[in-house]
Order: structure tokens, then sequence, then C-alpha cells
């Protein structure tokens, strides 16, 4: 139980670092956490040996794995149906071109410039189409655009996007067997069942001390991503351990070449369409830095990649820098010049946000 106690010890620090430095810096907590969660793995693996962070352990993977899905679960809740509704249209048009800009646009640069194979410059597309609903709804939670027509639309389109980029890892690279037909379908019907379940339960038997909701709503979330593991979905958790720090340092151009051709195709995609929709200048630029981030889904593109030899261990790790690099680099911008102060409420939900930040360093130094 000694080591248990140490790695838990460990990770609370780091939470604890990750949550002084944001204070210290005055940047969003989920920023802080990823960078300290990655440089730790990365000083830690290097100097110390990977072994000390114990992310071979079997319940630091699952706290971590729960901290990731909670955090996107959390996400998808704000989505306000109505507002979805009325804003159909430019929540749509923003998450597409937000997916379809940098897949090609990141594809052609893999291709043409770095010269890498065709399916493997596919791969380094769809892993840099993403955008992260985990590191948009932390920043939004901590400065209370989450409750705001603005950030609800936002989210809405980050998650079209993200959907534009499973469909693609799928149609292109994932085998097609019995068990994702078993998948589908048991997801078809235990998603179109749970809306009208969950509020009817809930009437009947919740609002007690114990907490009966949360145990329903982890009951679902675990036993779905029970299904997602039998069926073979690839698992992002430890994405960071296959990470090679010599190729990094070897080529630090096609780092920087990936994550600027994602920003830059991200940039010339969704800009125009917000403003196409009449976003003020403001508005449109601080949507286009956060529908430039990526992160959870970004990782698991690249590491599906890597475990079915579709790309090598070097160009996994130029992809894996660069997802990590837009998801600081953006977000830094966007909140620094071109945050719409005017949105804010006057009461800007920072408590709540401490709820979920504890999770996020254990996830990022798992990858």
């Amino acid at each position: 139980m000694t080591e248990v106690w140490s790695l838990a010890a460990l990770w609370l620090g780091l939470a604890l670092v990750a949550t002084m430095l944001s204070i210290w810096l005055g940047v969003a907590t989920a920023l802080s956490e990823i960078v300290v969660g990655t440089v730790a793995q990365l000083l830690i693996g290097v100097f110390v040996g990977r072994a000390l962070l114990g992310t071979g352990e079997p319940w630091v993977t699952f706290l971590s794995g729960t901290g990731a899905i909670i955090l996107t679960f959390l996400a998808g809740a704000e989505l306000d149906p109505v507002v979805f509704r009325t804003k159909w249209k430019e929540t749509t048009g923003i998450g597409l071109v937000g997916f379809f800009a940098p897949f090609l646009g990141c594809s052609a640069f893999a291709f043409y410039v770095l010269g890498w194979t065709g399916q493997a410059s596919w791969l380094a597309g769809v892993a840099l189409s993403t955008t992260s609903v985990a590191v948009v709804y932390a920043v939004m939670l901590e400065l209370g655009l989450n409750s705001t027509g603005f950030g609800k639309a936002v989210l809405a389109a980050c998650f079209v996007n993200d959907l534009g980029t499973v469909i693609a890892l799928g149609l292109i690279f994932a085998p097609f067997t019995l068990k994702t037909v078993a998948f589908v379908g048991v997801s078809i019907v235990v998603l179109s069942a749970l809306p009208w379940v969950t509020p009817r339960f809930f009437r009947l038997y919740g609002g007690r001390p114990s907490e009966l909701e949360a145990k329903f709503l982890l009951l679902a979330l675990f036993g779905m991503g029970a299904l997602a593991a039998w069926a073979e979905s690839e698992a992002v958790l430890r994405a960071g351990s296959f990470v090679s720090v010599p190729a990094l340092v070897a080529a630090p151009v096609s780092v920087l070449g990936l994550l600027f051709a994602k920003l830059i195709t991200k940039t010339v995609g969704v800009w125009p369409v917000t403003r196409f929709f009449r976003y003020p200048r403001q508005e449109a630029a601080y949507t286009t830095l956060l529908m430039s981030t990526g992160l959870t889904f970004g990782s698991i593109s690249a590491l599906f990649g890597l475990t079915h030899k579709i790309i090598d261990q070097a160009q996994y790790s130029f992809l894996i820098a660069a997802v990590i690099g837009s998801a600081v680099l953006p977000t830094l911008v966007a909140n620094a010049f071109f945050l719409p102060r005017y949105l804010l409420p006057k009461a800007p939900a920072a408590t709540e946000a401490l709820g979920t930040s504890s999770a996020g360093v254990a996830e990022e130094a798992t990858r």
C-alpha cells in the first residue's frame, strides 16, 4: 500500500502545483494542468523512469479514465437543446468546417511537405482535425461562459467537429466487425432510452442523501465504457508513454509545421463562417481559437495509428506534441487577447471549476 499512497500523493501534488500556477499566472486551470501533466510525464519519464508515475498501474488508468469520461459527460450536459435548435445552422456549419479544413489541409501538409505515406497523412489529418471539448468546457466553466448562449453554441460546434473526427477515423481506418455492429446497436438503444428513463427514474427515487442520481449516471457511463473496450475501441490514457523525446528533439520543425498547419487551416475555415453568421470580431476570433484546440480525440487517433502500424513512433511523437501544443497555445492567445469580457457573468463560476480540475493533471500525465 505504500506505493499506492505515494502515487496518490504525487498526483495530488501535481494537481496542487497546477492550480497554484493558474492563480499566479492568471491562466485557466485547464491549461496549467495540461502543461504540468505533460512536463511531469516527460521529465520524470526521462530522468527518473516512467515507473515512478505509475502509468501502468490499473487503478491509475481507471481513475484517469474516469476523470476523462466524467469531464466529457459534463461538457455534453451543458448542451442546451433549445440553443442547438435555434442555432443549428451556425453550430453545424462551424463544426463541419472546423473538421474538414484541418482534415484536408493537414493531410496535404503531411503528404506533400513532410513526405509521409498516404495512410499516415490521412491519419495526421484525422488527429489534427479535432477540437477539445474537455479543454473548451473547462475554460468556459471557469469563466462562466458555459451558461451563456454564446458558450453553449461553441460547445455544440465542438461536438459536431469531433463527431466528424470519430466518423472519419472509423470509416477510413477502424476495422468493422460483429463487435462493432453490436456496439453500435446497443449504443443506439441505450442513447434512445436514457433520455426517457432518466428523468422518470430520478423523479421516483432521486433527491435523497444517498446520491442515487450520481450512481445511476456512473453506472451508465461505466457500462458504455466497458462495451466500448469490448468492441476494441482505442484507449488514450497512456498515450504519452509512447512519445519519443529524442525524435522530438531531432525534428522540432516537423512538430511546429504540423501545429501551425492545424492552426492556419482551422483559422482559414472557421473564421469566415463565424463572420458569415454575423459574429462580432471579438467573438469570431475567440470562437476560432477555441475551435483550434485539440487533445483527447487527437491523442486517440494518433495512438490508433501507432498501434495499427499506420505511423511509426517518430510520427506519433510529432502528432502528440502538436496535439498538446494546440491545446495550450490557442487557448492562451484567446483568453489573453480576444476574450469577449462583455459576455462574462458578473460572478464567474470559478468555484464550480475547482470541482473538475483535479482530474485533469492525472489524465494528462498518464497520456
